[in-house]
């Protein structure tokens, strides 16, 4: 990709260059403590290089000399201005430079949009946030859809539905969630639809208040026709006690924040940890594991896309290459042993989350500005080692 001409690309020509293995030099001109909290990935690698704004504004020429040249420079910041300035001021001293539009924001909000080709019986899409590591997903049979764990942005999931020609008849969320604020009760009470949860969820863990949000009730076993699929509902408590796994024609398995490509959900986010970790070994070992190895697993999040991607861009796996690939959460000798791993794996836990859980509870009600604030940076469901 030519870029020379260009003085600004767009996140998503940014993720085709990293999609081609396309060699360029990411030059990220944040603040040291925006840089370390959250970076650019990709499922190839790129070179990377931090120079803060203030640098550039104060030495421009010591600045720009510490950029080597030879390859496509990217400059990126939090919302596009500062970068475009820098990219500017590279391209003046005949750098081939260029300027990441909207910068983290822009990329924060970037969504692609993948079918899953291996299943034939319905038509599934999965839905993915790329920069925060949020898979959704819509599945379709008989022109109805379902949506299971749709983030805040609901166009995403409307324009999907208005290409590809089905109707939304109904939303699921496998939990309350704490990473990112949740779509189904806006778009739920826009379409005229049920939007389901659990009930056990429909309570903060923190604050111990019922939810305002409006929403079905949700229970083991529970089974939802759509077209001509069949959806069963497997409560499976431990990352949170409501939470629950999707089974689509006894082969898709959409495992919310329980089972991942990578590691396992933690337990500690509703603050209770030590007492919800062996609910976890019980819903995973005894539920979830028993399940065929060949099931489909479909997550609602990855870690890392260089380790959990595919090459067409998606992020699923066999139950059973998950299971072969995580021994240590999959493979446990007994409980003491599972838990233990899980409670000395856990990473800092994010203080946003608190009031994210109150945003999904109706408790609370954020401005863009203040969603965007506690959005902000890659999701941390899983456990430590997934990183």
């Amino acid at each position: 990709m030519a870029i020379t001409t260009k003085p600004s690309i767009t996140v998503n020509e940014l993720d085709e260059m990293i999609e081609r293995g396309e060699q360029f030099l990411l030059l990220d001109v944040r603040n040291q403590d925006e840089y370390e909290r959250w970076k650019i990935e990709g499922r190839n690698a790129f070179e990377t290089l931090h120079i803060p704004y203030f640098q550039f504004i104060e030495d421009e020429d010591a600045s720009i000399a510490r950029v080597p040249k030879g390859k496509p420079i990217v400059v990126v910041c939090a919302k596009g201005g500062s970068s475009a300035y820098v990219a500017e001021k590279l391209r003046e001293r005949g750098y081939d430079a260029t300027n990441l539009e909207g910068g983290m924001i822009a990329w924060g909000n970037y969504y692609r949009v993948r079918r899953i080709e291996e299943v034939k019986d319905v038509a599934l899409y999965q839905i993915i946030r790329f920069a925060r590591g949020d898979l959704a997903y819509a599945v379709v049979s008989n022109g109805e859809g379902i949506l299971i764990d749709p983030t805040r942005h609901v166009e995403q999931y409307t324009n999907l539905a208005e290409r590809e020609g089905f109707k939304i008849v109904a939303i699921f969320d496998t939990h309350a969630h704490a990473d990112h604020i949740s779509g189904g009760p806006r778009l739920a009470k826009e379409l005229g639809v049920p939007y389901f949860l659990h009930p056990y969820d429909g309570i903060h863990p923190i604050d111990m208040l019922p939810a305002t949000i409006e929403y079905e009730y949700l229970k083991d076993n529970f089974t939802f026709k759509f077209g001509n699929a069949t959806l069963k509902g497997i409560h499976i408590p431990g990352h949170t006690l409501g939470n629950m796994a999707f089974y689509v024609n006894d082969r898709y398995l959409f495992t919310g924040d329980s089972i991942f490509i990578v590691s396992v959900a933690r337990p500690d986010l509703g603050g209770r940890g030590q007492e919800w970790a062996p609910i976890h070994y019980d819903s995973l070992y005894n539920k979830l594991l028993v399940l065929p190895d060949d099931t489909l697993v479909f997550p609602a999040h990855f870690a890392t896309a260089s380790r959990e991607g595919r090459p067409d861009g998606t992020f699923y796996d066999t139950l059973g290459n998950i299971k072969r690939n995580n021994p240590r959460e999959y493979q446990a000798k007994s409980k003491e042993e599972f838990v233990n791993f899980m409670l000395s794996t856990l990473p800092v836990f994010p203080p946003q989350y608190v009031d994210i859980k109150r945003v999904n509870a109706g408790l609370l009600v954020p401005d863009e500005e203040k969603a965007q604030e506690l959005e902000l940076g890659k999701n941390v469901c899983a456990l430590a080692d997934a990183y």
